[in-house]
C-alpha cells in the first residue's frame, strides 16, 4: 500500500496514475488472430485442428511457437519444424499461452532496462515461467494446471508499462538502487510509481477486455490479501511460479528458496515443485 505523507507526493501519485492510465488507453487493439484464440479458448470442447487453423494466419506466431518448441527447456528428441508438431507435443492450452503471451509482449515492447533485463531475457523467464507451472501442476492437479499455463506466462506483462514509466520520469536509477539494496521489485514499484507489476497487468488485459478469471488471479499476485477467497489458491500458485522465475535471475538459489519458504507458507506440497525445478533446470542446462 502506498503511503502518501505530503502534497507533492500526491502529485507525484496522481500524475503517475494518470501516465499509466493513458500509456494502457494508447496500447494498439489485439490483433484480429488473438481475439479468436481467445474466443477459441473459451470453448468446452476444443480441436487441435481448429486452433491449428487460427495460428497458421499469424506468421509471429508460427516463428515465436516453433522457436520455443524447440528450446532446450521442452527436451523434446528430435526438432519441430511444422506447426502441427508443435501443437500436436505441446497441447492446445500450452500453445494458446505461446500464441497469446508472444503476441502481447510484442505489443508491449519497451525499453525494460530499469530491471536490467531486454526482452529476450524478458520473454526466456516468461517461458520458464510457464513451463514451470506445467511441470509442477502436471504432478498435482492437471485441471488447475491448465487454468495456470496462461497466467503464469503473462502475469509480468506489466513490467513493459511500469519501465517506460521509470525511465520517461527519469526514476530508473533510483529503482535500481531500492532494488539493489534488498528491496523486492514489487515494494519498489509501489514506491515510486504506486502499483506494481500484476495490478498494472490486470489493467492492460481489462483494456483489452481479456478473460477476468485470467485478470482476477493475476490483479494481486504481489498483495494476496487482496485476493478474493474463490481465486486465492491459484495467485498463491502464481506467486510462487513468479518468485522463483524472477525476470532478471529466474531460478537462481536465492529465488528459489525465496519460492519455497511461500510454498510452505502457503501450504503447498513443495516436494512436487522442487522436482519440477530440478527437472528445468537440468534441461536448461542443456541450453549452454
Amino acid at each position: 500500500m502506498v503511503i502518501i505523507k505530503n502534497n507533492k507526493l500526491l502529485q507525484e501519485f496522481k500524475l503517475s496514475s494518470i501516465s499509466i492510465l493513458e500509456k494502457i488507453e494508447s496500447l494498439p487493439p489485439l490483433p484480429k488472430t488473438i481475439l479468436e484464440i481467445e474466443e477459441f479458448r473459451k470453448k468446452p470442447n476444443k480441436e487441435a485442428d481448429d486452433l491449428l487453423e487460427i495460428i497458421e494466419k499469424d506468421a509471429l506466431i508460427i516463428s515465436t511457437l516453433l522457436k520455443i518448441s524447440n528450446s532446450a527447456m521442452f527436451g523434446f528428441r528430435s526438432k519441430v519444424e511444422t506447426p502441427g508438431r508443435a501443437v500436436n507435443l505441446l497441447g492446445i492450452n500450452f500453445t494458446i499461452s505461446i500464441a497469446i503471451g508472444g503476441t502481447v509482449q510484442n505489443l508491449l515492447m519497451s525499453n525494460l532496462e530499469p530491471y536490467d533485463i531486454n526482452s529476450d531475457d524478458f520473454m526466456r523467464a516468461s517461458n520458464i515461467s510457464s513451463t514451470l507451472g506445467n511441470l509442477w501442476l502436471s504432478k498435482v492437479n492437471i485441471e488447475l494446471k491448465e487454468e495456470i499455463l496462461l497466467p503464469a506466462l503473462l502475469q509480468e506483462a506489466g513490467k513493459f508499462v511500469l519501465a517506460d514509466l521509470l525511465v520517461s520520469n527519469g526514476k530508473s536509477d533510483e529503482f535500481k538502487n531500492k532494488v539493489s539494496s534488498g528491496i523486492s521489485i514489487a515494494n519498489a514499484e509501489k514506491e515510486l510509481v504506486g502499483f506494481s507489476t500484476s495490478e498494472i497487468t490486470a489493467q492492460i488485459f481489462r483494456h483489452w477486455k481479456l478473460s477476468p478469471n485470467l485478470i482476477n488471479m493475476i490483479e494481486f499476485v504481489d498483495d494476496i490479501s487482496k485476493v478474493d477467497d474463490e481465486f486465492k489458491s491459484k495467485s498463491q500458485i502464481l506467486d510462487v511460479i513468479k518468485t522463483a522465475c524472477e525476470v532478471s535471475d529466474p531460478l537462481s538459489d536465492s529465488n528459489i528458496e525465496k519460492a519455497v519458504a511461500k510454498a510452505t507458507l502457503y501450504g503447498l506440497d513443495t516436494k512436487p515443485l522442487l522436482k519440477a525445478i530440478e527437472t528445468l533446470q537440468d534441461r536448461l542446462l542443456d541450453e549452454l
